[in-house]
C-alpha cells in the first residue's frame, strides 16, 4: 500500500476515534465556540458530515469516469445549513451521524487502488492526484480538530 494512502486511512481512523472522544463532553463544553465569534465544537463537527457526503456522492463515484464532476455546492450556504442543523441536535444525534458518514468515506478511500491513487485528476482547472485532494481535506479536518483540542482538552 501507498505511504500516502496509508496516512490518509490512518488520519480518518484517528477522525473517527477523536469524535467519538466527545460524547463524554458536557452539553456546556459541546455548545462552547471554539473561539470568539467563531463556531460551537458542535457546529464545527456538524459542518464537517456534509462534506463527508459530498466526497462520497459526487465526488468518488466520478474521479476516475470520462464523465464531468458535477458542480460543487455553495460553500457558504453548505456551511450554514450544517452549523444551523447542529445547534438543533443533540451530541449524540451529530457525532453518530459523523462517525456513519466518515466510516463510508473512509471505507470508500480504502477501496481505491494504488493505482487510483497516482492517477492525475482535473478538478476544475486544478491537476492533482488523489491523495493531494484528500490531503486538502485533512488540512480542513486538523484545523477545526486543533481549535476543539484548544477548547475541550479532551
Amino acid at each position: 500500500m501507498l505511504q500516502d494512502k496509508m496516512s490518509i486511512i490512518k488520519h480518518y481512523e484517528k477522525s473517527l476515534h477523536e469524535v467519538k472522544a466527545l460524547r463524554n463532553l458536557s452539553e456546556e463544553q459541546w455548545r462552547m465556540p471554539i473561539e470568539d465569534g467563531k463556531w460551537s465544537v458542535a457546529e464545527a463537527i456538524g459542518h464537517l458530515t456534509p462534506w463527508d457526503k459530498f466526497v462520497l456522492e459526487h465526488r468518488i463515484p466520478y474521479l476516475f469516469t470520462n464523465t464531468c464532476l458535477p458542480k460543487g455546492p455553495d460553500i457558504e450556504h453548505m456551511n450554514a445549513m450544517a452549523a444551523k442543523k447542529s445547534r438543533e441536535k443533540h451530541l449524540e444525534e451529530t457525532i453518530t451521524e459523523f462517525v456513519l458518514v466518515r466510516s463510508q468515506l473512509l471505507q470508500a478511500i480504502q477501496q481505491l487502488t494504488d493505482e487510483q491513487w497516482q492517477q492525475p485528476l482535473n478538478i476544475g482547472q486544478s491537476k492533482l492526484t488523489i491523495a493531494d485532494y484528500f490531503v486538502g481535506l485533512i488540512d480542513h479536518d486538523l484545523h477545526h480538530f486543533s481549535q476543539i483540542q484548544n477548547v475541550v482538552h479532551v
